[in-house]
């Protein structure tokens, strides 16, 4: 048995035969767990490696990855920490786990969507790829991180109550303007996420997959 990487509880699956390189990185929303985004990811690319903890952050009781002062308004300073700290459970993580640093994508979903964008605007040497399911901007940094091709996918909701369509699209703009490869789709649907959220991210995935030799 590897040594556990301390900080977060959380799940680990190795990829399916080992034949995949690629480890999704699970991050969930308010009041989700560890658990919630595995039949996700089982769709996303049942052949790839899966790393999902839980957020530390409790919110009413609910886990959270960090914290905000009201809907919509970030704790900047704890988004810091705890973007920090998730960083430094990857990478214990993938030593305890022996899985490849170089191919982690990220998977988040509305709070997890923003940490992962926090992740990419903060450590983009962390994440080779990311899929972004109704996030927000998680912050407009001081210096430009190197995103120069870097894969994003993002899906909206055209009837999102909580991310309004100009939040979507600020997103993109500013993934864009650090050089990243942005996908957007849109969906009829609110903030929750759905099945052809889901399907679209794999075919998007798969095809990232297929070029990266992953």
């Amino acid at each position: 048995m590897p040594d556990v990487p301390p900080g977060f509880v959380h799940r680990y699956i190795p990829p399916a035969g080992g034949r995949s390189r690629v480890t999704l990185l699970l991050l969930h929303g308010t009041g989700g767990d560890e658990n919630d985004l595995l039949p996700v990811g089982a769709v996303l690319a049942p052949e790839a490696g899966i790393l999902s903890p839980r957020g530390r952050v409790l919110e009413n009781g609910m886990p959270r990855f960090f914290r905000r002062l009201g809907p919509g308004v970030f704790d900047l300073g704890d988004l810091a920490l705890r973007t920090g700290e998730l960083a430094e459970f990857v990478g214990a993580a993938s030593r305890a786990y022996r899985f490849d640093p170089n191919a982690v994508a990220a998977v988040g979903y509305s709070n997890g969507a923003n940490i992962a964008g926090s992740l990419l605007l903060r450590r983009p040497d962390l994440l080779a790829a990311a899929v972004l399911f109704r996030p927000m901007v998680p912050f407009e940094p001081e210096e430009p991180p190197d995103l120069a091709g870097k894969p994003v996918f993002l899906a909206a909701g055209r009837r999102d109550p909580i991310v309004p369509a100009e939040e979507t699209e600020r997103a993109v703009r500013l993934y864009r303007g650090f050089g990243a490869d942005v996908s957007l789709h849109w969906r009829a649907q609110g903030h929750e996420l759905g099945e052809d959220d889901v399907l679209a991210a794999r075919e998007w995935l798969s095809g990232w997959m297929t070029r990266t030799g992953s």
